[in-house]
């Protein structure tokens, strides 16, 4: 039996098209990531993928990337859980700044390493700053102790990886297909898991906005192929422009 997981980047979001580092900001899609989700759910509807439950973060940006696409898929019926452990990784004192600029200020080798190395995480952000998720009330359940101030990929895997084997692949061996719409990094941390990426070799992937990766499945899930739907080539130069955010201009 071939068990199927999609994984879903958001829309392209304002901070996305303002080269902002977004992190754990609740920042909105932009009339272009509505445009890429509705996208998004014509291509899981002609691949002809029939969902029985999906899962987002807590941060609307990927919330209304998923509603759109179950409306454009006709699935707006399906059971959701939101969860924090599916959030972005939080890019503590980079979050907000302009990302050419910190590359012009950093150097674009410095930059490189705070967005895309394994291990190595951004400046935190001071516990006293507003934008800390201990002030934020969707985290007011949680213990202050798992909220980070920032995260490497490595950290952020570590959140994600619970919330794997104990809500999503008991769904998928239970033969359950399964949508996940997330963001960046999370999905990066799922994708590293999965295809058992070595931890030098992750700094390069970059998942494009809005277009569904399909992964399919054996009984212990291990991974049997992937891919993106619709035009490789386009998912290809999507993920190349993400590789370019960071770029002094």
């Amino acid at each position: 039996m071939t068990h199927k997981l999609v994984l879903l980047r958001h829309g392209q979001s304002q901070w996305n098209l303002d080269n902002r580092f977004t992190g754990w900001v609740d920042v909105d899609i932009t009339e272009q990531g509505r445009q890429e989700a509705v996208r998004a759910g014509e291509l899981m509807r002609d691949e002809g993928l029939q969902f029985d439950v999906a899962h987002t973060s807590v941060l609307k940006r990927a919330i209304r990337t998923l509603n759109t696409a179950l409306e454009s898929m006709d699935q707006v019926w399906l059971p959701v859980t939101k969860t924090w452990r599916l959030n972005e990784r939080h890019y503590g004192g980079l979050q907000g700044l302009d990302k050419a600029e910190t590359t012009a200020k950093h150097g674009e080798e410095q930059v490189k390493v705070w967005r895309r190395s394994y291990d190595i995480p951004p400046p935190p952000m001071a516990e006293d700053d507003p934008g800390h998720p201990r002030f934020d009330r969707r985290y007011a359940g949680l213990d202050a102790s798992v909220l980070p101030a920032t995260e490497s990929l490595a950290t952020t895997l570590e959140r994600v990886l619970p919330y794997w084997h104990d809500a999503i692949a008991p769904q998928l061996k239970a033969g359950q297909t399964v949508l996940v719409t997330a963001h960046g990094n999370s999905l990066r941390a799922l994708y590293k898991y999965l295809n058992n990426v070595p931890d030098d070799k992750i700094v390069e992937l970059n998942i494009p906005t809005g277009i569904p990766l399909l992964f399919e499945l054996d009984a212990e899930l291990k991974v049997q192929s992937y891919r993106y739907l619709g035009d490789p080539e386009a998912a290809r130069k999507a993920a190349e422009a993400v590789a370019n955010q960071a770029k002094a201009g």
